[in-house]
């Protein structure tokens, strides 16, 4: 098979892969200059909405509608735009070796491609319960949450629970158990949610911020079984229809979810660039998003960059959104000026849940925590404050002014005066 050459070649379908691609357009990037593959069967989208408004029983969304890069305030790509741009677009495509020597990938199909600059973005995978050799894990009816084709599968197995016990197992009390939990009990299902933590999002609730999305859950009829490891799945014909929790306890579902974490796909940069083999993992890049290579960029939740502000002095790396879109516009724009600082990402987190919407800025690490405001009335948050400095803030039910004051905190991170917890959000809205 010919080979084909690419100025510039993302690897890579979600959202870092498509704002990274805007950016190279904006900044002047020639028709056939740019390719993307990815082994997904549509162009970049905002994966947020698969666990949030897709699972929605009424209005969901769907694509066209949530294409790169209207998450970020811009026009929605789809396949349509890539070829006005004159990107070469290659869809179900699977990458299979990168020779960063040479500067080729090559593909499943047989093709080699050469590139002159590398933007690698495949992003991270789900720990899958295969993994740890869990007996059963491998029935059909267990669901695991990352890109369209499995929305779409829950969406179907969903449809089919319906006609059955209608009831669901979620494994995990993170940001994938809360949000699918919340997605399955709006569609009328009776949702258990399994977690080992004491308590849901363990790492960056308080127990007192806990306590109030727990009571939420529950008071909606999600069950919640905090403390508890699933150690085996039962199965009838293949498909599976229990839940065996450590203890010994049996939980009857048609539908069984999980998110218990990620793992940043760096397979095909082993032996090419340096790798971050010890927490947080992921692929190793400078203040430029440049890997060991300097033709090889690598953005959003598989790069591991170097953080100095917040209170935090590290390598880094974030599997969120925010940063997707963020470090693909850096590492375009340092491709293009090398002059470009370095990049400064102010850590971010945001959900919503049922008629709940929170965000969270900077950093909660090795943080004492001071409360404000009142839970009953579903507005408050917690600055966390460290070395006498606050560099960490939650807000749940904020307007849009008030998140850019929190957001504003963790920025600047501020002396926390004696009476934080009284002054709530007149303290940040001071600054």
């Amino acid at each position: 098979m010919a080979a084909s050459s690419y100025k510039y070649l993302v690897l890579g379908g979600g959202n870092a892969s498509g704002y990274a691609v805007n950016e190279l357009v904006e900044r002047g990037a020639g028709k056939s200059e740019v390719a993307v593959i990815t082994d997904e069967p549509v162009v970049a989208y905002e994966r947020p909405a698969l666990s949030k408004a897709y699972l929605f029983p009424d209005g969901p969304a769907r694509l066209p509608g949530f294409h790169t890069c209207v998450g970020g305030g811009g026009d929605k790509h789809d396949k349509s735009w890539y070829d006005e741009k004159g990107v070469d677009y290659k869809t179900s495509t699977k990458v299979t070796g990168v020779d960063a020597s040479k500067q080729t990938v090559t593909t499943d199909s047989g093709e080699t491609i050469s590139y002159e600059k590398l933007i690698y973005a495949l992003g991270a995978r789900p720990v899958k319960l295969t993994d740890f050799g869990t007996k059963g894990a491998d029935l059909k009816g267990i669901f695991y949450l990352r890109n369209v084709v499995d929305a779409d599968a829950i969406v179907e197995a969903i449809g089919q629970a319906k006609k059955k016990s209608n009831k669901a197992t979620v494994i995990g009390g993170g940001y994938i158990g809360m949000e699918v939990g919340a997605g399955l009990n709006k569609n009328g299902m009776d949702v258990t949610i399994v977690f080992p933590e004491k308590h849901l999002m363990e790492r960056l609730f308080t127990p007192e911020i806990a306590q109030f999305y727990e009571q939420y859950y529950q008071d909606k009829g999600v069950t919640l079984k905090s403390g508890s490891l699933a150690t085996e799945f039962k199965g009838k014909d293949g498909v599976v229809t229990t839940t065996v929790l450590k203890s010994g306890e049996e939980i009857e579902s048609d539908i069984v979810v999980v998110g218990v974490g990620a793992r940043p796909n760096v397979e095909l940069l082993k032996g090419q660039v340096d790798l971050l083999e010890d927490k947080p993992g992921g692929v190793k890049v400078n203040g430029k998003l440049q890997t060991s290579n300097p033709d090889i960029y690598a953005v959003g939740d598989v790069a591991a960059f170097p953080l100095q502000n917040y209170g935090l002095n590290k390598m880094f790396r974030q599997e969120h959104v925010a940063n997707c879109r963020q470090s693909a516009k850096h590492a375009v724009a340092a491709m293009f000026d090398p002059s470009t600082p370095d990049y400064d990402y102010l850590p971010y987190f945001y959900s919503r849940i049922f008629d709940l919407g929170w965000q969270f800025y900077g950093t909660n690490e090795d943080c004492s925590h001071v409360f404000f405001g009142d839970a009953s009335s579903k507005k408050f948050g917690t600055y966390f404050v460290k070395d006498g400095k606050v560099v960490g803030a939650f807000l749940e039910g904020g307007s849009n002014e008030e998140n850019a004051a929190l957001k504003k905190v963790a920025q600047t991170n501020p002396s926390a005066p004696d009476d934080l917890g009284t002054q709530g959000l007149e303290f940040a809205s001071k600054l």
